[in-house]
């Protein structure tokens, strides 16, 4: 079962694409849109990460970071970023820290969830019925943005 709205989300470090260290911290006083995904180069997944590529001018300037959350590795993920010219991290969870914490895991994979994380840290959406083409203008809609 997802993490509920208003709990503290759980600190985390990751790798990005680029072998960047990220924390949850670093983007304190930001919104943090975080969305967990099965696996990179899957049909479904590249539509859901295109829908954010795409959808990334009406992000910008709102004080909103999206960060894409898979158990693949960075190879991968750079593999996929540059297929789909992807402009926004995906973090590396190759040992499945964050999909625990998050308690998103489907059996090996991270199950098809997004949180929002407010400035402050809390949590103030957890979206579980993912529509993967629409998916980041329905995130758009449910922040008032």
């Amino acid at each position: 079962m997802p993490l509920a709205v208003g709990t503290d989300a759980p600190a985390f470090t990751a790798k990005d694409t680029n072998g960047n260290t990220i924390s949850l911290s670093d983007f304190a006083g930001k919104t943090v849109v975080l969305y967990f995904y099965p696996k990179d180069d899957t049909p479904g997944c590249t539509k859901q990460a295109c829908s954010f590529r795409d959808a990334q001018p009406n992000y910008q300037g709102k004080n909103v970071v999206v960060l894409g959350v898979s158990a693949d590795d960075q190879a991968a993920h750079q593999a996929f970023t540059a297929k789909y010219n992807l402009n926004f991290p995906l973090l590396a969870d190759t040992d499945k820290a964050l999909i625990k914490a998050f308690d998103v895991d489907g059996g090996g994979y991270a199950k098809r969830v997004t949180y929002v994380i407010d400035p402050n840290g809390k949590i103030v959406l957890v979206d579980t019925a993912v529509s993967t083409a629409t998916h980041a203008s329905d995130v758009l809609t449910a922040l008032g943005i």
